[in-house]
């Protein structure tokens, strides 16, 4: 007979005594529990007694946590964390340098656990640790020189608690002094040997940056980027994903007017060259973090666009209009204008109005207008006067080419570029907040200063190259923008190394190429519409369906790691969900670090019953997507996000991995509870399936037999004489 569900088995360890088995009552209060353990043993006080986990993770079993205790656990009995944060506070405060390394290394490794951090802070731990850093006791100081590796331990023990207990979110980042941070600061701007304080250092200073306004002015005097850039000129992948992020982050949070300042040094400084050398081309693969903050880089950078791409143009600045002139100069090399005589006006006018209408402009008159939608506002004719300067004679082909056409054949210059314009700033999200979650950056775009610009200049003449291979009209312009975007996205999902390599990838996605690749794809997804078919089609559906339901399911079972997001995004901690075989309990837990493989369900803590799950709710309608945060209301978090809603309004809440992880998911979660799977995957998966399967039945109504082995090879010829040679 198993036993009660409120009993469970566990072995209790305890430094110089043989472990002992017994069964814990889950409904005792663990006070009762501690005290029934500390008799066992003859010790007196158990207030003074705590348990906790012997797996490592050495983390304190509460009154919360119990129910995460499993039969088969082996548990420690240990000081209370009470205790505990009292003997370390005092401990850390020792005057013997070997005692006080000791203990900094002891509360590097219990700040992790939230119930140790919560006693340690109520001593005003925190304050003290920042003191230690902001003296650097002068006696430690001098002692510096004889003792370094002993000092650099030391530092890094306490940077590394510090940065710990800030974790779990219970102190303010607010309540930090001008000391503290200039501390910190001259750990980066010193370039310690010891690359654990350089870490800890720059983590901190993210942390700073992100979660405080005030400290983000701070920070921002104390720390140049002249002082970060030689940290990415090392080998060290690590400390120059923190450098990156340290910079992301000021930019971020840098007010309007101080972006493009900062961009400006950031150039000054060959920031984007010295990623190029050291990072991007270096003898080394990208991590996931690493390609994060390198997406993070390009979206802010070009996020520096949007002022631009939301500026309507004044049809009365004569600034603004002087390029218009400058466009039609440089097309046209009017050498001899008419001077400004009164009998002249009518007659500049007119060659003013023809010379517009080459240029491809809707309003030939007044072509000022054009530019009066954002977006792309100003930024297209910041485009177009950047192609004209600097690829003169591709411009000057192109604009002369179109406007001798009299076939009505001719792509019109300027529409054309502030349509491209527009749908670049698409393509790249030009606006939008980076995600937490997306690492898809391009190495092309860190090659060149101009990066946007220079990418205009391949996509305007690719779309003039397309224009011409379509024979297109001014009724075809859609379509020929439609074809383009194809083709510029088919080429970027090649992630191609430099701007060249893109125009090459380019060159080999011709129009032809591009029909060949659309009337490919239509044939892997035929679809047969005859009524026989259609009847079929319908009987086959249920069966297919259930298919892709159990094909749900089993991916349910095999289980996801997801990561928890928060402010300091490498210090995340990940966590594994998976359905138990019997399709009734979803098990789910946290973990120390990613895994290699699948997770056992008695290594997972926690379990939900799915009978008590009482719906599933995605995107906006999730709890953790209506709180307040500047990087979570973006839009790929919400496309990601879903949370399982069950009894006493208890909540599981997701952020998928990727779109396909989250359509197995709520897939699956869907069909637990008995609904349709819904998904885009789904749909699909129904009509590859449903083509698959079709295709097979129709060749069995022809009578053609598959055989189980393949046909024997026939024997060669005695002769070759029936071979005609055509030549």
């Amino acid at each position: 007979m198993p036993p009660p569900a409120d009993i469970v088995k566990v072995a209790i360890e305890w430094p110089g005594a043989f472990p002992k088995l017994m069964e814990i009552d889950q409904k005792k209060p663990l006070t009762a529990v501690i005290k029934e353990i500390c008799d066992g043993w003859s010790l007196a006080n158990h207030e003074h007694y705590a348990l906790q986990h012997a797996d490592g993770s050495n983390f304190y079993i509460t009154e919360k946590n119990r129910y995460e205790i499993k039969n088969g656990a082996i548990l420690r009995l240990t000081t209370s964390p009470t205790q505990n944060a009292l003997q370390l506070h005092e401990r850390i405060q020792s005057s013997s340098m070997d005692a006080k390394l000791e203990a900094l290394k002891d509360l590097a490794s219990y700040s992790r656990d939230i119930t140790f951090a919560q006693e340690f802070i109520n001593l005003d731990g925190i304050s003290l640790l920042t003191q230690m850093v902001e003296s650097g006791t002068e006696r430690y100081q001098k002692l510096q020189k004889i003792m370094k590796p002993c000092f650099g331990d030391m530092l890094s023990f306490t940077l590394t608690a510090f940065v710990e207990l800030m974790d779990h979110g219970i102190v303010s980042w607010d309540t930090f002094s001008v000391a503290f941070i200039k501390k910190i600061a001259s750990y980066v701007s010193k370039f310690p040997t010891d690359i654990a304080i350089l870490q800890r250092s720059l983590a901190i200073l993210e942390s700073m940056v992100l979660n405080s306004h005030d400290l983000y002015q701070k920070v921002a005097q104390e720390i140049t980027i002249g002082q970060l850039i030689p940290h990415l000129q090392g080998a060290d992948q690590e400390i120059q994903t923190y450098t990156i992020a340290v910079i992301n982050a000021l930019f971020l949070k840098a007010p309007d007017d101080k972006r493009q300042e900062m961009a400006n040094i950031l150039a000054q400084k060959q920031l984007r060259g010295i990623i190029l050398q050291h990072v991007i081309r270096a003898q080394r693969a990208i991590n996931n973090e690493m390609a994060h903050q390198l997406y993070v880089l390009q979206v802010l950078t070009f996020n520096l666009l949007e002022d631009r791409m939301m500026t309507k143009m004044d049809p009365q600045d004569q600034a603004q209009r002087d390029i218009i002139f400058e466009l039609r100069r440089i097309a046209f090399d009017a050498e001899s204008e008419p001077n400004n005589s009164s009998g002249n006006v009518e007659k500049r006018k007119s060659m003013y109005t023809r010379d517009y209408k080459k240029l491809g402009f809707i309003n030939h008159v007044n072509p000022a207008m054009d530019f009066t939608q954002t977006p792309p506002g100003m930024l297209a004719l910041d485009n177009m006067l950047y192609f004209a300067k600097h690829q003169q004679d591709a411009y000057i082909r192109i604009v002369l080419e179109n406007s001798s056409r009299e076939d009505k054949h001719e792509c019109p210059f300027g529409r054309s570029s502030i349509e491209l314009t527009k749908m670049l700033c698409d393509i790249l999200k030009v606006g939008e907040l980076p995600s937490e979650t997306c690492n898809d950056f391009h190495p092309m775009f860190f090659t060149h200063d101009k990066a946007f610009e220079e990418f205009f200049c391949i996509c305007i003449q690719l779309l003039n190259k397309t224009w011409k291979e379509m024979r297109a009209t001014s009724e075809d312009f859609n379509k020929v923008m439609q074809v383009v975007k194809e083709q510029i996205m088919r080429a970027l999902t090649t992630k191609p190394s430099s701007l060249d390599q893109f125009k090459s990838k380019l060159q080999n996605l011709s129009y032809a190429e591009i029909l060949k690749i659309r009337q490919s794809e239509r044939m892997n997804q035929e679809d047969f519409q005859s009524r026989p078919i259609l009847e079929l089609k319908e009987k086959i559906q249920p069966e297919i369906l259930e298919l892709i339901k159990q094909q749900r399911l089993n991916r349910l079972v095999e289980g996801t790691c997801f990561r928890k997001l928060n402010s300091r995004r490498r210090q995340d901690k990940f966590w594994y969900c998976r359905l138990s075989p019997n399709h009734k309990v979803l098990h789910y837990g946290d973990l120390e670090e990613s895994p290699q493989g699948e997770v056992p369900h008695d290594s997972l803590q926690d379990k939900l019953p799915v009978a008590d799950i009482k719906a599933v709710v995605t995107g906006k309608d999730c709890p953790h997507m209506k709180e307040k945060g500047a990087l979570k209301q973006n839009k790929e978090v919400l496309e990601l996000a879903f949370s399982i809603l069950f009894d006493s309004n208890g909540q599981l809440n997701f952020i998928a991995p990727d779109k396909h992880e989250y359509c197995v998911w709520t897939d699956g979660l869907n069909a637990l509870l008995g609904k349709d799977m819904m998904s885009e995957l789904t749909r699909n998966d129904l009509d590859t399936l449903l083509s698959m399967e079709i295709k097979l039945r129709l060749l069995d109504l022809e009578n053609i037999q598959i055989p189980d082995a393949p046909p024997p090879i026939p024997k060669e010829p005695s002769n070759y004489d029936f071979v005609y040679d055509c030549n």
